[in-house]
């Protein structure tokens, strides 16, 4: 069999496996979500897959207006109960909207964050991630991605890719609270005052819950590798889609 035998072959069964799944690509900021959300979309439309695209938090009308509360308000006030359902509320409105009925057309849905998001962002913040988990039971009425792809990458090399300096970190939080960075598009430019709302030692937390979160998630957490250029990443990232067997 030569390599473009065996390449279309591999190509065929990553196909099939993806035909109708939801996948989650999530991780701490900088570690190139979007950049790999899209590329991954690139492939698997090449490769003949439909698929739909989206945000979370927001991706709706509902959502988006829910999204603003939690993005353009001073949130020093809200109680973290408050603030964890509102991500909830947003998601559970994506998921009737627009996952669960690509899903049952038989499209893949390809999401940047997820239920994983609010475990990570919340727990760094004190909130019990098996919580968030409990309530996303209900928001989601179990309807769990199939794979959420975790691209792990350290904080500087994040922040260093987002263009934010690490001794920043921190410098406006009385200005900004909840998790204003996960509404931020890590590949276009962001607002500065709200890349600084979290002290450096919150955002270590952020990625070390987000290792973690395979000791208890309910579905398969895939860590990638991101800290490498986005072409070498993306490859890793299919090489894992392909290898996976539940």
């Amino acid at each position: 069999m030569t390599t473009l035998e065996r390449r279309d072959m591999e190509v065929e069964s990553l196909v099939a496996k993806l035909r109708g799944k939801f996948i989650v690509l999530d991780g701490p900021d900088g570690c190139g979500k979007t950049t790999q959300r899209n590329k991954l979309e690139d492939t698997l439309k090449q490769a003949g897959l439909d698929i739909v695209t989206c945000r979370d938090p927001g991706g709706t009308t509902i959502g988006d207006r829910i999204r603003s509360v939690l993005l353009d308000f001073d949130l020093n006030e809200m109680n973290v109960n408050c603030e964890a359902l509102l991500f909830m509320a947003s998601r559970a409105q994506l998921m009737h909207e627009i996952i669960n009925p690509a899903l049952e057309a038989g499209k893949t849905v390809l999401c940047s964050r997820f239920v994983s998001s609010t475990c990570a962002y919340q727990g760094a913040a004190g909130y019990d991630p098996k919580r968030v988990i409990e309530l996303a039971h209900f928001a989601i009425d179990d309807r769990w991605p199939d794979w959420t792809v975790l691209l792990d990458v350290d904080v500087e090399k994040g922040f260093e890719r987002i263009g934010r300096k690490s001794h920043h970190a921190g410098k406006n939080r009385k200005k900004f609270s909840g998790q204003p960075t996960l509404f931020q598009d890590e590949d276009a430019e962001s607002a500065t005052d709200a890349m600084e709302a979290r002290p450096i030692d919150f955002h270590r937390k952020v990625r070390q819950v987000f290792l973690e979160l395979h000791e208890y998630y309910p579905t398969s957490i895939i860590a990638v590798d991101a800290s490498a250029e986005e072409d070498a990443v993306h490859q890793r990232v299919l090489e894992c889609l392909t290898s996976v067997t539940t």
